[in-house]
């Protein structure tokens, strides 16, 4: 069973099983149809194709919500239960390169219940440069019934955040890169900066130069290094829109590290609101 990271060859020996369901994420802000059309090029065999704006994500609701809301929990349900997937079945999500976009399936599926749900490791880069199978092929799919088991434990919502700004029991944590926490750069939301009293992890960080996650050694010490005495379920992932601070979550799960929460909303929810307070680090 894997329930986090799975290699490309570890893949590559569970392809002829039946009860495994890969998923392909890759998507690109810039393009957002890009993905499937990447998809329709080539895959991994037996893969089949999920957009994270129609698919991965519910309606936005201008001045309300952030770019990237959780779907309802029906939506979602039925998403999964086209994709085949049961109680059983090992599920494989993968993206482009680093994950960030495969993390947001790992973690819905996650928090509806299911345990064996894993991202590929290095996503679909790594994966031709192993010289691994490709497909154009989209599978024929036999529809299951997935019956959702949610953890609200695992989700902070924003009054819960602005709530902690006054309490500070949990720790606030930004996924997203050192210059937009910072406030220097800002190239996708309309205000730059960070929540107030949040720390800086960016998700990229637990990455080695290749591409690959670090080891469980590294990234053991970095997260000691950054949540210092808080425990996991005190600890609350963020980044522009609810994401990529599924990879830092992932990361943490791959140490052994569980509880810790994601506010889905994130950065692109909380400047929605005028009042809400905004910080910037010189």
């Amino acid at each position: 069973m894997f329930t986090s990271l799975i290699n490309a060859s570890e893949l590559q020996q569970l392809l002829p099983l039946k009860d495994l369901v890969i998923i392909d994420c890759r998507f690109a802000l810039s393009d957002t149809n890009s993905g499937r059309k990447d998809y329709a090029m080539g895959h991994i065999p037996h893969a089949q194709y999920a957009h994270l704006d129609e698919d991965l994500s519910g309606p936005i609701i201008p001045g309300t919500t952030g770019r990237h809301p959780l779907p309802a929990i029906e939506d979602i349900t039925q998403k999964i239960s086209q994709w085949g997937i049961s109680e059983n079945t090992q599920v494989v999500v993968y993206d482009q390169d680093h994950g960030g976009r495969a993390a947001r399936l790992w973690f819905l599926l996650k928090w509806l219940g299911h345990k064996k749900v894993a991202v590929l490791n290095g996503g679909w880069k790594n994966w031709i440069n192993q010289g691994m199978p490709v497909s154009t092929n989209v599978p024929k799919v036999s529809p299951s019934i997935f019956l959702p088991r949610p953890n609200e434990d695992m989700i902070f919502s924003v009054a819960q955040i602005e709530q902690n700004l006054e309490q500070e029991t949990h720790l606030i944590v930004d996924s997203r890169s050192a210059e937009r926490y910072r406030g220097e750069h800002e190239p996708i939301d309309p205000i730059a900066g960070h929540i107030p009293n949040a720390i800086s992890a960016p998700f990229a960080e637990n990455l080695d130069s290749s591409g690959l996650f670090k080891s469980k050694e590294a990234l053991s010490k970095r997260f000691s290094q950054l949540l210092k005495d808080y425990p996991a379920n005190k600890t609350v992932f963020y980044c522009g829109s609810g994401v990529t601070a599924c990879h830092n979550l992932l990361a943490l799960n791959y140490i052994g590290i569980d509880q810790a929460k994601l506010y889905p909303g994130s950065w692109s929810e909380w400047i929605t609101e005028i009042k809400r307070p905004i910080a910037i680090t010189k």
